[in-house]
């Protein structure tokens, strides 16, 4: 069991609010199911409001869903420190993952507040809308509304209801029509720290409570439809089919064979999910339609991965006799956390007695979105057998004390005025 040394932070006001929060959409025992957008995310984020009012900021819901809240400092002109995660969840969910970094961030700067610490500038603790992307099938939704990253037809995407992400958010009580008067200012935040749990198993591997992130994987989502036709699958002859699900089932395994080309090498590829059209157990299927996600740190594989996998779909579609098309839903290079950042929480590690091991991240975050506007880090927690997206998901206590407390003594630093980069 980890201890937290000479521990500053209210672990125990830390713990009660996860295990309070996990209870809005909980599912089972153990699971949380808030989507995007719904009611239960709603109510979540008004829970997590009311303890950042707690902590002695001002909170409001920005138009993009984006729950803020603002620690003022001595110089509101300087660049802001931003810390934060999010609090939206997968439909079959666990209770840690984004929440821990949002709570942790309010402890910590709650922590400041009852020391009577005021900051060199502004700080703003961020709970970001749609980070994962379950429900639209496009993730980082609020960071990239914040940074001024929405694309074209963003609104009109809907969920598997039919509704759109435009009716979702007016019904959670955003008005998009305030996007078109918004626009992000340059240099407005400094740095972005982000607390996480590692949602892999490199850290109990190494038996550390926490690690240092060095840099996030670049994901690229597809949506791929193919179009066959149907038929009785009781007369049409083998040779004479186009069946959509068995050029799919060939593709699915052959983007499993090329993520694994490279033994040792960072490359994932994943299906997760998959719909068949007509859906009956005696019809060829006509229509098929998956998700793929392709991931890798270093992007000169993730291309030539997705090179490969192109000339895989083509030649499977000429076998079969089938149409297809590709949807790009999403596409980013990998992105390095700034060295000085890092330097940062080596020191302040250090200080609390521990030398961390340092790791990249393949799932991304939303600090993968702040990177392009500002420097980022990122703190890792450890977490059981590496499971994540899942009820089962758990990070203990202590380990989640242990990186609130490098969050807070990290972001102590940099509001200070110390600690910054050596050419600026």
């Amino acid at each position: 069991m980890s201890v937290v040394p000479e521990a500053t932070i209210n672990a125990e006001r830390l713990n009660r609010r996860i295990q309070e929060l996990a209870q809005i959409g909980r599912i089972g025992e153990t699971g949380v199911c808030r989507l995007a957008l719904s009611q239960e995310d709603r109510a979540g984020v008004e829970k997590v409001k009311s303890w950042m009012e707690e902590a002695g900021m001002r909170a409001r819901i920005d138009p993009f869903g984006n729950l803020i809240g603002v620690y003022k400092g001595k110089h509101p002109e300087l660049p802001v420190l931003m810390l934060g995660s999010h609090v939206d969840s997968q439909p079959y969910g666990g209770r840690y993952d984004g929440a821990i970094g949002v709570l942790g961030a309010i402890e910590a700067v709650q922590t400041m507040a009852e020391k009577g610490f005021v900051p060199e500038m502004d700080m703003e603790v961020v709970a970001f809308c749609d980070e994962e992307g379950c429900r639209f099938n496009k993730g980082l939704f609020g960071a990239r509304g914040m940074t001024g990253k929405l694309e074209e037809g963003e609104l009109d995407r809907k969920d598997k209801h039919g509704v759109s992400r435009r009716e979702a958010l007016r019904e959670f009580g955003c008005n998009p029509a305030e996007f078109e008067g918004y626009t992000f200012e340059a240099g407005r935040i400094g740095a972005f720290l982000e607390l996480h749990i590692e949602q892999g198993p490199v850290l109990e591997s190494l038996d550390s409570p926490i690690g240092i992130v060095t840099g996030i994987s670049g994901p690229l989502w597809w949506t791929v439809e193919l179009n066959g036709f149907a038929g009785h699958a009781g007369s049409v002859p083998m040779p004479m089919r186009r069946d959509a699900l068995v050029g799919a089932a060939k593709v699915i395994v052959a983007l499993n064979d090329l993520v694994r080309l490279e033994e040792g090498a960072s490359t994932v590829g994943t299906v997760g999910s998959l719909t068949v059209f007509p859906d009956s157990r005696n019809i060829i299927p006509e229509k098929v339609t998956f998700t793929v996600d392709l991931r890798d740190i270093v992007l000169s594989r993730r291309n030539e991965r997705e090179r490969q996998l192109l000339e895989k779909i083509q030649d499977i579609c000429d076998e079969h006799e089938l149409q297809y098309l590709i949807r790009e839903d999403t596409n980013s290079e990998p992105r390095y956390c700034a060295e000085w950042l890092k330097e940062i929480l080596r020191k302040e590690a250090s200080g609390m007695g521990m030398q961390l091991p340092e790791l990249m991240s393949g799932p991304f975050h939303d600090s993968l979105t702040m990177s392009y506007v500002c420097d980022y880090s990122m703190i890792f927690v450890r977490c059981k057998e590496g499971i994540s997206h899942n009820p089962k998901e758990y990070s203990s206590p202590e380990d989640i004390a242990l990186g609130t407390e490098l969050l807070y003594r990290s972001a102590l630093r940099i509001a200070q005025g110390s600690g910054r980069r050596s050419d600026e």
